[in-house]
């Protein structure tokens, strides 16, 4: 990547993280220890959860999870196939079954009543994702577990600090997992944590996920071989100091969020994230915007290449989980989601984080709007 790029993340780092770093790795326990416990207990205390877990990243926290609930082979669990991070990879991997449903055009999150549908004798769970920033309708969602006597799990890895009713996102699950991977606002590299209040969960979490350091001289497997799907001292070191500053950083991403809203509004062509009605604080994992009816993937394609001649780092969105090989294999085809597929041929992520400043946010929308024009006109935004 060219120095003079505007990249799509940028990770907020500051003195701060440096020297919690640095005392990790100054000590004698460098890939698990107190740092990690700290970690733990700070995420749990801000979400207000009574356990967190931390992992080695999101897909390992969704796959201890299926494995703490007994999730596994000839079991269903309810999932959407629109993502930027695919957290739900972990279903097929633990080899469960994914039931797809279809997302609302706008949120682009999983909608109730369409999961609802696919609810079978077969179904455990259902995972819902808070897609980029925007919280599901969990209201809807907790009636419809607890109607059917399903395990809800809330996937938070694009959404730390939003809000759904006022409440903070990773709340709202029987387990909700988050990921501190870039491009989100929390990052240590790479990891990531489970909540949850539920203590036979939270010990059977941790059983999975790694043994303690003094069982590791004993050559007894036990019953419960681990992944060893930790999360390391400097990770853990840097993730809590992130989460510290995690009020600053988001201030930060919300006033390039309001340059961003400044400029959009102006250019016909594109639509500005959607933030619906019950969504009382949306903190953008990426910026988002949707292309209009009259251009193609091809032409969004296009649009992503001409940013990258200016400079501009971009990328679609969503690759369906249903149009990739694996899932081919197990039976899902195009058009199977008609929705999903017309916003993952024209969601374009633009860059977000902290460091954007008010000058490159109107080069990166100017030089968005010039290359639709030449790709063509800029159509009305609509289903």
């Amino acid at each position: 990547m060219s120095v003079n790029m505007i990249p799509l993340c940028d990770p907020d780092m500051s003195q701060a993280e440096l020297d919690a770093v640095m005392e990790v790795l100054q000590s004698a326990h460098v890939s698990s220890g107190e740092a990690v416990e700290a970690f733990e207990e700070a995420f749990a205390t801000y979400l207000g959860r009574k356990f967190a877990v931390s992992v080695s990243s999101g897909t390992m926290g969704l796959m201890l999870t299926l494995d703490a609930y007994g999730i596994g082979p000839g079991a269903e669990v309810i999932a959407s196939p629109h993502s930027f991070r695919e957290i739900a990879h972990a279903i097929a991997i633990r080899g469960a079954f994914p039931i797809f449903a279809d997302i609302d055009y706008w949120a682009g999150t999983l909608v109730p009543e369409k999961a609802e549908r696919k609810i079978s004798e077969k179904t455990r769970a259902i995972l819902v994702s808070n897609v980029n920033g925007h919280p599901a309708q969990w209201t809807e969602f907790r009636e419809i577990a607890q109607r059917h006597k399903l395990i809800l799990i809330e996937d938070s890895s694009e959404a730390i600090g939003s809000t759904y009713k006022d409440a903070l996102v990773g709340t709202f699950g029987d387990c909700s997992i988050f990921d501190f991977s870039q491009p989100g606002p929390l990052v240590c590299g790479q990891g990531g944590m489970v909540v949850t209040d539920d203590i036979d969960v939270a010990m059977a979490l941790r059983r999975y996920r790694s043994h303690r350091l003094e069982e590791r001289a004993s050559v007894v497997v036990g019953g419960a071989p681990a992944y060893n799907g930790g999360m390391s001292n400097i990770s853990a070191a840097l993730g809590l100091a992130q989460l510290q500053r995690l009020e600053l950083i988001l201030a930060k991403r919300k006033r390039a969020e309001y340059w961003y809203y400044d400029y959009v509004k102006s250019f016909e062509g594109i639509k500005d994230p959607f933030i619906a009605p019950d969504v009382t604080e949306a903190h953008w994992f990426l910026y988002t915007v949707h292309l209009g009816t009259r251009f193609s993937r091809s032409s969004r394609d296009a649009i992503i290449d001409d940013l990258k001649k200016e400079e501009v780092e971009a990328a679609a969105y969503s690759m369906p989980l249903h149009l990739q090989p694996l899932y081919f294999e197990l039976g899902y085809r195009k058009t199977d989601f008609l929705v999903t597929e017309k916003v993952a041929d024209r969601a374009v992520v633009l860059p977000f984080h902290a460091h954007l400043t008010e000058d490159q946010i109107a080069f990166i929308v100017g030089s968005m709007k010039d290359a639709s024009i030449n790709i063509g006109a800029g159509a009305e935004i609509t289903l």
